[in-house]
């Protein structure tokens, strides 16, 4: 089961980072947590690796709507998005929001995901033309 919306861009981290947030942004995600593991795990275990950057995407009112079909949704949120380096190239990758759907066997999620997905189809592909 394929559980991600996965892109590849040529651009730098920091480019890259900026271009996602904006792309949420315009599709109306706000950033609620924000982990940045490479320097968690240097701080907490001296271990070294490339970048990587959790940002935790949320648009409230898609939230209310699938809190609304299911409290435990909570669990799902908010909508992972991963930017980090492979080589040359930043991967960005969101949690495909279909997923939840497939977890909470939740019919009425299934509008929700929808369109969440469309949204995060949007940024990824706004992000994708930005940095090829």
């Amino acid at each position: 089961m394929h559980y991600d919306r996965t892109i590849k861009v040529s651009g730098t981290f920091d480019e890259t980072v900026e271009a996602v947030r904006r792309a949420l942004a315009d599709q109306g995600f706000g950033i609620l947590t924000e982990i940045d593991v490479r320097a968690t795990l240097k701080a907490k275990l001296d271990h070294d690796m490339e970048p990587y950057l959790i940002l935790g995407a949320c648009n409230p009112p898609l939230a209310r709507q699938a809190l609304d079909a299911d409290r435990s949704i909570g669990l799902l949120l908010p909508c992972n998005v991963v930017i980090r380096t492979d080589g040359d190239q930043v991967i960005v990758q969101a949690i495909d929001p279909a997923t939840m759907v497939t977890l909470t066997g939740v019919d009425a999620m299934a509008p929700v995901a929808d369109d969440a997905a469309r949204r995060l189809d949007a940024a990824l592909a706004t992000v994708a033309e930005a940095g090829t």
